[in-house]
């Protein structure tokens, strides 16, 4: 008699928001390959369906309780799958989630990821939604509520990566700035830093992996501080070093800045550090002085400035991008054209632009009136994007006939969306990477060049992306000469 064998659960996710969103998804499911599952792309065949959610803008919650309605009749039809909301929204609305969806069977919040498979299974035998979030800012000591937003980064899986040779290492969870507009400090927890040597340790396994390059994660990542019980402190700039010392590790990114913790000592690791990535994301949102008091931003323009000079004296070469916020609640005419001077002289690589929507639960909402209409937004939305296409674009040009270093991350956006063509045989094919500014970078090449570092001459440029072909010389220009 033959052996029966089970077939594997199938698990469908998806992820919305930001790079600790992805990271968390990784984590969730590497957790639930323990239990058996294996991922589909497609929902129609999973026993279970989670949502991985983001709670920034009106937007992603509405993508989310779209979604939820689409496969209403999928649980009507089939009782037995397992449908999950988890992180920021799920924090966020908790119950409210469950009025909205009742078909939901588990809420988890980002502090919470954890208890996914124990949710899931208790959801099965009891017949009931569950729910599990950490505690609210005002629920609880400082410490209770750091408690109940557990550390969850056990596992890894390749699948749920950028790619099998990028990684993402979180470094610190939650966030104490509460800025007036964002919902993160009340959904991600206070900030916390995650011990150096926890860290170092995850970034050795995933290069013996086969990962080159990683990207240190935090809400403000620059505020990294970890203090030992020996009384030592591990500054950002520390763990730097410490990770740079990592045979077989390439290059190290790090995201989202804060720019009242952009520190010399930070600045001089970034220029004195050979693996690590000459970029430096750090919102300004705005270049109003009145509208980062009402942001609470607890900088001024002046100190943003002071910034950005120093940042070109101590690494010249390096390529900063910003977030800017359009249409917050009171923004003139006058206000917004000083955030256009900003995005003038400080020429940044690229800028994030957002219009501003109110979220319930933040002190903007409770304070504020949101005032500017929406084709006001619309309007300066699109003037300040048009200002920083044309900084990029004349910045791009500078990288005309130069030769740049590329990690080739994969084939470029139209490569993949054409159909499967020769996979087997290593044919040319539009590949895409990024240089060590972060800029990005297409050209023809192979698919033995994916994952390796490689020298390309650039030929032509648009706003956002370089175009070349394969150097036959490997001098790579340093991007220094063209700051």
């Amino acid at each position: 008699m033959s052996d029966v064998v089970n077939p594997k659960k199938k698990l469908y996710i998806e992820t919305v928001g930001c790079q600790m969103n992805l990271l968390d998804s990784e984590l969730v499911v590497a957790r639930l390959r323990q239990d058996g599952y294996e991922l589909t792309t497609e929902v129609e065949d999973a026993d279970t369906i989670l949502f991985n959610t983001c709670s920034v803008r009106q937007h992603a919650e509405d993508k989310i309780y779209s979604a939820l309605g689409r496969i209403k009749g999928l649980k009507a039809r089939r009782p037995e799958v397992s449908i999950g909301v988890l992180g920021c929204m799920a924090q966020k609305d908790q119950k409210q989630v469950l009025r909205r969806a009742p078909h939901v069977d588990i809420v988890v919040g980002p502090g919470q990821l954890e208890r996914v498979p124990e949710m899931l299974e208790a959801a099965r035998v009891e017949g009931k939604p569950q729910l599990a979030v950490s505690l609210a800012r005002n629920d609880g000591s400082r410490d209770a509520v750091t408690a109940s937003f557990a550390e969850y980064d056990p596992l890894r899986d390749p699948e749920m990566r950028p790619s099998p040779f990028q990684a993402f290492v979180r470094i610190m969870m939650g966030c104490d700035k509460f800025c007036t507009y964002c919902i993160v400090p009340s959904v991600r927890g206070p900030e916390q830093s995650r011990p150096p040597g926890v860290i170092v340790e995850e970034s050795r396994r995933l290069v013996d992996a086969g990962v080159v390059e990683i990207t240190l994660l935090g809400q403000t990542v620059n505020s990294y501080s970890y203090r030992e019980p020996d009384g030592r402190v591990t500054r950002l700039s520390d763990l730097l070093e410490r990770l740079h010392e990592i045979d077989g590790l390439r290059r190290i990114r790090f995201i989202t800045n804060f720019p009242n913790d952009m520190t010399d000592d930070l600045l001089q690791a970034v220029r004195d550090l050979p693996r690590v990535s000459r970029y430096l994301h750090v919102p300004a949102q705005s270049g109003c002085d009145e509208m980062l008091k009402r942001m609470k931003r607890m900088y001024s323009v002046a100190l943003y400035d002071d910034m950005m000079a120093r940042i070109r004296e101590t690494v010249p070469d390096a390529a900063v991008s910003s977030d800017f916020i359009v249409g917050f609640c009171g923004e003139s005419e006058a206000s917004f054209e000083r955030s256009v001077r900003l995005v003038e002289r400080s020429r940044f690589k690229n800028s994030f632009i957002f219009k501003y929507s109110p979220r319930t639960g933040t002190k903007a909402d409770l304070l504020y009136v949101d005032d500017v209409p929406e084709e006001v937004k619309k309007r300066r939305n699109n003037e300040l994007l048009a200002v920083q296409n044309e900084i990029c674009r004349e910045d791009n040009l500078k990288f005309v006939g130069r030769t740049v270093e590329v990690l080739v991350e994969g084939p470029s956006k139209t490569s993949s969306r054409r159909s499967e063509t020769s996979a087997g045989d290593d044919g040319l094919q539009q590949l895409a990477g990024r240089t060590w500014c972060d800029r990005i970078v297409v050209f023809e090449g192979r698919l033995r060049h994916i994952g390796r570092f490689v020298p390309i001459e650039i030929d032509e440029v648009s706003t956002v992306t370089l175009y070349g072909r394969l150097a036959t010389s490997e001098v790579v220009h340093n991007e220094a000469a063209l700051a």
